[in-house]
């Protein structure tokens, strides 16, 4: 344990804010100024949406069309189901566990909403979704959609029945993800039995973080409540992670990060002024395909 990576911050979830009519988030970065837009390259933004009951509706409630380009959306379904579609003709429907993995790159039109069947029952929605930067050599790639099962992922059984640990991308004890990504990203779900003593190493210079989704955990001995985001810092590269008193599930992220130049603007990331404003002329000019709201 002479290698322990230390805790920067433990963040509860900042005021939440709604996403269309669908999504109700907490924005854990980058607006709530307590990180730069490079702190967790390559993870440009994370929005959580906290458990929250919608109650039964004949219209489903979501964003409608709008465009991406310059990164990767990556949605996670905690609760409910979220309906994609987008302007290369995929779609696709996300349940409990499953992930769908967007590629705007070069430009995409889409739109993400409650699945119309859930949506007549209503119930709990809970989910993320990830903004993942891509590099200069890949903005301009063509767009790309990965749906993502949950009984796809790599799968660790961890010793002693403490639990399991999901491997989205990357892997974790020798076992990968279905994922594909530009550049090195760990993303696993850590689903712990109360009792659970697991130990994480990553490469010290990845930016690495923990989002509590359920239950309440000790990291590194600091107790971390549900909804909380733990940031650490890049001075080494195991993390402890135990569940004395619950279960938990525990959302982990560590990637290696992208060193060049971000501009952000409403919906596109890319890396100068000049390539914000070409977006919007594409934009603009229907370069980004066609689909109907």
């Amino acid at each position: 344990m002479n290698n322990l990576r230390s805790i920067e911050k433990i963040i509860p979830p900042p005021p939440a804010h709604m996403v269309g009519d669908g999504f109700r988030v907490h924005n854990f970065f980058p607006g709530n100024g307590l990180m730069s837009l490079q702190r967790m390259s390559p993870f440009f933004l994370l929005d959580y949406g906290a458990k929250v009951e919608y109650p039964p509706t004949d219209i489903p409630r979501g964003v409608g069309v709008h465009p991406h380009r310059g990164f990767e959306t990556v949605t996670i379904s905690y609760q409910g189901k979220v309906a994609h579609h987008d302007s290369t003709g995929k779609s696709g429907v996300i349940g409990e566990g499953d992930v769908q993995w967007m590629t705007a790159a070069s430009g995409v039109l889409h739109k993400e909403y409650h699945e119309e069947e859930w949506s007549k029952k209503g119930g709990l929605m809970q989910m993320v979704q990830l903004w993942v930067n891509l590099p200069a050599a890949h903005k301009m790639d063509p767009p790309g959609y990965q749906p993502l099962r949950r009984e796809d992922y790599g799968l660790v059984f961890l010793p002693k029945n403490q639990g399991t640990v999901e491997v989205i991308a990357g892997s974790y004890k020798g076992v990968s993800g279905p994922a594909h990504s530009f550049t090195p990203v760990e993303m696993y779900n850590a689903r712990l039995n109360k009792g659970a003593d697991v130990l994480f190493s990553f490469p010290q210079q990845y930016n690495t973080a923990f989002l509590v989704i359920e239950g309440s955990v000790l990291v590194n001995d600091d107790p971390v409540p549900t909804d909380f985001f733990v940031l650490f810092a890049n001075d080494g590269q195991e993390i402890r992670l135990e569940t004395p008193d619950e279960s938990a599930v525990v959302l982990i992220l560590s990637g290696e990060p992208i060193n060049e130049p971000i501009v952000p603007y409403g919906p596109f990331v890319m890396n100068t002024k000049q390539e914000i404003i070409q977006a919007y002329e594409d934009f603009n000019n229907g370069k980004f395909g066609q689909l109907e709201d």
